[in-house]
């Protein structure tokens, strides 16, 4: 072979070898995007709350879900603490691999940081990744059943005869059912006599038996006591009467009170880490979950109204529910202890 052919057949080869080898490199390099195919293990869903209760309910249907739409299990992790910063942080430092999600309300996600003033071991615009809300869950404010007030213009009339004599519990300063509190009271022109407890239960014991007369709490925690008769329901804190409990008003309904609307919601969330093709799947499981017509009868029964929406709505929707919650916040002086 003549030295001319040889340079022409090792330059082919050459050349063959270059492709092939740039072909191996695009099969590597599209390995993490098959990876980003998550999640392909078992995911942790993070609830900042007490099991037992609403909204570990409203999880564990929502992870029953998700395990048959993403096809791995869904292993619900309850992280109460700190007004749910405890674990909304846990899944602000975790890993954004998709397989460590948070539901979270309002309190730990939009007001902590208006409350807390930057003492945060995190900050949900930061660090969190916002995916979908999941439902939109009124408050119910409940009074003591001897309190001479069977609605809201009564209970007005009430606490203007007598400012600052009726106490109003909520599980903790800074959370959505103080600001429910606070808001009332402005838009009334009234006022109450904030006390915090530490927990649901018992405040609805202590409204029941005359200690605090009244409170504002979620109406899967109260409705065993509204039905029993030992406390009775005034109104739900949503602009219109809630779905799952049609029989009670809304505040709105109220003379004055038009513009009053004041929901807790909880939503999911990834850590801001996680890929966005992670988000979109994760995303798009949830969503599809929220459109199964018995879970979303089941949330209406926890006291939800199911609410998913596209990422960049839920986003919108936090910084508007933010910027509301700021109003009252600044109105009221409210910081954390």
């Amino acid at each position: 072979m003549s030295a001319p052919s040889r340079r022409s057949l090792l330059r082919n080869l050459g050349n063959a070898l270059l492709a092939g080898l740039i072909g191996l490199i695009g099969l590597i390099g599209n390995l993490p995007a098959a990876a980003q195919d998550a999640p392909q293990r078992s995911i942790t869903l993070v609830v900042p709350f007490t099991a037992g209760g609403g909204v570990d309910a409203m999880a564990r249907l929502l992870a029953e879900r998700l395990r048959v739409t993403l096809k791995q299990p869904v292993v619900v992790d309850n992280r109460p603490g700190a007004s749910g910063m405890l674990g909304a942080g846990a899944v602000a430092r975790a890993a954004g691999d998709g397989h460590t999600l948070l539901l979270g309300s309002a309190g730990e996600t939009a007001i902590a940081p208006l409350v807390h003033q930057g003492r945060m071991p995190y900050q949900p615009s930061r660090d969190l990744a916002p995916l979908t809300l999941v439902a939109r869950v009124p408050n119910v404010l409940v009074a003591s059943p001897g309190l001479p007030a069977g609605n809201i213009d009564e209970l007005v009339r009430l606490a203007k005869a007598s400012p600052g004599k009726l106490g109003y519990a909520t599980s903790g300063v800074g959370n959505p059912q103080h600001l429910n509190g606070e808001l009332l009271q402005s838009l009334a022109g009234i006022r109450l006599n904030h006390v915090p407890y530490r927990g649901a239960a018992n405040q609805l014991v202590d409204v029941s038996s005359g200690v605090v007369e009244l409170a504002f709490v979620s109406y899967a925690g109260a409705a065993p006591f509204i039905k029993s008769g030992r406390v009775k329901a005034l109104a739900v804190t949503s602009a219109q009467r809630a779905s799952f409990a049609p029989g009670i008003a809304a505040i709105a309904e109220s003379t004055g009170l038009a513009s009053y609307d004041l929901d807790n919601w909880f939503g999911l969330f990834a850590p801001a880490s996680t890929p966005p093709a992670v988000q979109a799947r994760l995303h798009a499981a949830v969503v599809n979950a929220l459109k199964d017509p018995a879970l979303a009868q089941r949330l209406r029964e926890l006291g939800g109204e199911p609410a998913p929406m596209s990422q960049q709505q839920f986003r919108d929707f936090i910084a508007a529910e933010t910027a509301r919650y700021a109003a009252i916040v600044t109105s009221a002086r409210i910081v954390a202890e």
